[in-house]
Order: structure tokens, then C-alpha cells, then sequence
């Protein structure tokens, strides 16, 4: 059960290495923020875990809710003709890089109290 994230990643990246599905271009900056506002979702709820606070449903409600109002943000950008893309990417990326940093001092922690 353990393993059960990695089989998960690891057969997401062969289905997406066996398919040759391709998005037109226009796409491009809403996948990149949903990407980055995905990926903040996952580094909070591992942060989560190994904080011993995980819950499920604030993760997939996050998950699916962060995703959906980037691309929203950047939909509304777009239409006012101001770049809210940037705004969204900076405030994505400087969470990441929070739980990022917290979840690795707190693996070097644990590590060095064993």
C-alpha cells in the first residue's frame, strides 16, 4: 500500500509515453499553470503527511480547486488583456518552493535523529 503513489506516477508517465496525444498550442500556458498548481497540491499534501496531517478530501478538493482556478485565472487574464499568468506562476512556484524547502529540512531532521 505503500508503493501504491509510485505505481501510480509510474504508470501515468507510460500511458502518457505510449500515447501520442498532442494539445494545440494555444493550450500551452493553461496546462504549464494547471502543471504548477497540480504540483503544489502534491508537495502540500506530502508535506502533509509527513507532518502526520494529511486528510484526503482537503487534498483532492485542493487538488482539482488550485487546478481549476489557475486555468480560470489565466482564462480571465487573458480576456482583460492583463498577464494574471505571471501573478498565478509566482504565487504557485513561491508555495512550492515553501513546502519544498519545509519537507526537506524536515527528512534531514529525521534523518539525523536516527
Amino acid at each position: 500500500m505503500d508503493l501504491l503513489p509510485l505505481y501510480g506516477l509510474l504508470f501515468g508517465v507510460l500511458i502518457g509515453l505510449l500515447t501520442s496525444l498532442r494539445l494545440p498550442v494555444g493550450y500551452a500556458d493553461y496546462m504549464a499553470i494547471g502543471i504548477l498548481a497540480a504540483l503544489d497540491s502534491v508537495f502540500g499534501g506530502l508535506r502533509a503527511g509527513l507532518e502526520g496531517k494529511f486528510d484526503g478530501q482537503i487534498f483532492l478538493s485542493g487538488f482539482f480547486v488550485n487546478t481549476l482556478l489557475a486555468a480560470l485565472l489565466t482564462y480571465v487574464g487573458y480576456k482583460l488583456g492583463v498577464d494574471l499568468l505571471m501573478g498565478a506562476t509566482v504565487a504557485f512556484s513561491i508555495r512550492l518552493f515553501t513546502n519544498v524547502g519545509i519537507i526537506r529540512r524536515y527528512l534531514v531532521k529525521r534523518s539525523s535523529i536516527q
